[in-house]
């Protein structure tokens, strides 16, 4: 069955997630003067780093609403009490430094360009419309989809089938007509595959380079590498030898 739509996770797949939110701490952090109680900036940061991915966990696992998620890692990383406010004033100045570094990967206009003709496009993203509607029309790509899901109105997230299956639903096509594309191995890579979805992994630091991938997504280190996987009709990229 053909591919006729591609869905796409937002951060770390089109957006370099990690490098913003990275630099953005870092200028935070010295803005702020939080660096006392470590011994180097990158110490620091790879303290916002943990936190963030324990409570995200949570928030991934419906443990908790995405608000709480956001205020309870500032409360861990401070290791301190605050009211919401005050989390929200925190998080807010943050935001200030994170979103001065927001950029796309370079790949990411040049695929969708080559795509624009012969697939549809989507996204599922494990975070909230309040964040990724304003984070995409920012980085000039939000019109490039027809449809735009989030965990936190969705109610459901990845790894889940739900999730996957609410997108084809969205586009009212079959999972074996839409492929998936994100970052993570297991949340979005395995997690389309099972929900039936052609799953293309994206992993940019080739971590599985010389290591057996997961098992059901196909793995790309770069998105010139995706219109050949999807059999578009396109002369862009090539075709990739990485199953």
């Amino acid at each position: 069955m053909a591919i006729r739509a591609v869905v796409w996770d937002v951060d770390d797949t089109l957006f370099d997630y990690t490098s913003a939110d990275r630099e953005g701490m870092r200028a935070y952090l010295l803005a702020e003067e939080l660096l006392a109680r470590y011994a180097s900036v990158e110490e620091a940061l790879a303290h916002w780093r943990e936190v963030t991915d324990a409570q995200w966990a949570r928030f991934a696992a419906g443990e908790v609403d995405f608000e709480t998620q956001r205020r309870d890692r500032i409360r861990v990383f401070l290791e301190r009490e605050l009211t919401d406010t005050e989390a929200d004033d925190w998080f807010g100045r943050y935001l200030v430094h994170y979103e001065a570094a927001w950029s796309l990967f370079p790949d990411v206009l040049p695929v969708l360009d080559a795509l624009a003709a012969s697939h549809r496009h989507a996204v599922l993203s494990n975070s909230s419309l309040h964040v990724q509607d304003p984070k995409l029309r920012a980085l000039g790509v939000h019109d490039r989809f027809e449809v735009i899901l989030c965990a936190a109105e969705l109610g459901v997230s990845k790894p889940e089938a739900g999730a996957f299956l609410a997108a084809c639903e969205a586009l009212a096509l079959p999972p074996d007509q839409v492929a998936y594309v994100g970052d993570h191995p297991e949340i979005d890579g395995r997690g389309a595959a099972e929900a039936g979805l052609l799953s293309v992994w994206i992993d940019r630091g080739g971590a599985y380079a010389t290591a057996e991938p997961p098992v059901g997504p196909r793995r790309i280190v770069s998105l010139g590498e995706l219109p050949a996987l999807l059999g578009a009709d396109t002369r862009f990229g090539a075709r990739s030898g990485i199953g």
